[in-house]
């Protein structure tokens, strides 16, 4: 698990490097403006649309393990064309939908007024990109359900150093960020969809060139109805239950823009030091989640439940010494991309506050993982919408009028996290109870 999760963390750390680059590039080259505009709202509605599918895409991811570890050559060829004609008619929507909806949305968050045109032009040239964007997740998540971690961080790797030229390219030696936040926040636009283009072309190539049951043939890509509907029935619970944590996210990211543009210029630039643990424990996830599922597959329960127990020592392992380096040198980090002295302020007390509760997310991920893995995708995600959606969003709704600070914003997150961690810890052991009990357990009939 160590060798296969730190492939992944690799992978999530160039992924996560390039849209860092984009930070640090605007932040320094055009001003804390416009890190706003990239790292701010923009960013949160990305997440939600981009977030829904990687979550219906798991679906896939875990179906594909699945019959992978049962060596089921027919059912992997017809999930995995399923799959990209999946990526491709929903990339295609959501182009449409985030192209028409960008300024309303960007509207509706409260934007600060100095950033709402740059956000949304941002966010349009972003949206071209996606059918691009999801077939390579796509195809990322089809070589790491058979095992292969090793490959999409190549992929990663060299999109990452692509996108690092481009944006220097267009920011710096086209002098796009010398001629206002628009232009600047255009050029980092442009580099980061044309990676997206390159990234997907490189996984597509790679599954063509394949020679095992996961083999990509490109007249052959169309959606079998019944793999389409086996895929949705375990991926579709996962795409509800992270869009509706990115619709609590955003409305964290609404109440943050009540205190002014230093307030989310601090907030984008502590979500870009924040992705350490997000890229860490979220590569965990789909570790576990791959073993899991190639394990439950195979008939290998003990297997399963040896998962979730390396999964969390590694877990506390990384996540203690993260969580102490960012409390006490965090400040360091923050000014990599901004230099201004207020923002520089602010960040350093989102970090203090927040980074020493990373501890209690570690179940989310691990149990919710393990669970997905065994095709369990209902309950999981009705703990995640209590236990993190609905619970954070009362609370922004009660608590956040009658003490208007941004301590009070941030403590949404302890509380929610260590709520569906001990919601999941219950589900959990309850599920695995019943597996012992009768020896196997129809995932459906939850």
């Amino acid at each position: 698990m160590l060798g296969y999760f730190w492939a992944l963390l690799l992978g999530a750390f160039f992924q996560q490097f390039y849209n860092t680059v984009d930070a640090i590039i605007v932040g320094k080259a055009v001003g804390s403006d416009a890190l706003a505009a990239v790292g701010g709202s923009a960013a949160m509605v990305v997440n939600l649309f981009v977030g829904f599918f990687m979550g219906l895409s798991s679906g896939a991811t875990v179906v594909i393990a699945q019959f992978y570890g049962a060596g089921r050559k027919d059912e992997v060829n017809k999930a995995v064309h399923t799959a990209i004609a999946m990526s491709i008619a929903g990339g295609a929507l959501i182009t449409i939908i985030g192209i028409w909806m960008s300024s309303w949305i960007i509207h509706a968050m409260k934007t600060p007024t100095e950033v709402i045109e740059a956000s949304t032009i941002y966010l349009r040239i972003y949206f071209i990109g996606m059918i691009a964007n999801l077939v390579y997740n796509m195809g990322a998540g089809i070589l790491r359900a058979i095992g292969d971690s090793k490959r999409p961080l190549y992929v990663l790797i060299v999109s990452c150093f692509v996108n690092i030229f481009l944006d220097i390219f267009f920011v710096i030696w086209m002098g796009l960020g010398k001629m206002g936040i628009n232009q600047g926040v255009m050029g980092v636009a442009i580099a980061t969809v044309i990676c997206q283009v390159i990234s997907a072309v490189i996984v597509v190539i790679i599954l063509m060139r394949s020679d095992d049951s996961y083999k990509l043939i490109l007249r052959e890509i169309r959606m079998d109805t019944g793999m389409l509907s086996r895929i949705i029935r375990i991926g579709f619970p996962a795409g509800v239950q992270t869009t509706m944590y990115t619709l609590s996210n955003i409305l964290i990211q609404a109440s943050i823009n009540e205190f002014g543009k230093d307030a989310t210029a601090a907030w984008a630039a502590y979500g870009k030091i924040d992705v350490l643990f997000w890229m860490t424990i979220g590569s965990l996830g789909t570790a576990v989640t791959t073993f899991a599922g190639q394990n439950y597959g195979a008939g290998k329960y003990d297997r399963v439940r040896s998962s979730a127990r390396q999964a969390f020592i590694i877990a506390a392992s990384i996540t203690i010494p993260l969580s102490t380096v960012l409390y006490f040198w965090g400040e360091g980090f923050l000014y990599i991309f901004v230099n201004d002295s207020n923002v520089i302020q602010i960040g350093i007390q989102m970090i203090k506050f927040l980074a020493p509760f990373y501890c209690l997310y570690i179940g989310v991920e691990v149990f919710s993982g393990v669970l997905r893995g065994m095709g369990s995708a209902l309950l999981p995600m009705l703990i995640t919408l209590s236990g993190i959606c609905l619970l954070r969003v009362t609370w922004i709704l009660t608590v956040f009028p009658l003490h208007r600070t941004i301590e009070t914003v941030e403590m949404s997150y302890p509380i929610t996290w260590g709520t569906t961690t001990v919601l999941f810890l219950i589900y959990y052991l309850y599920y695995v109870r019943r597996h012992n009990i009768k020896g196997t357990v129809n995932a459906d009939s939850e």
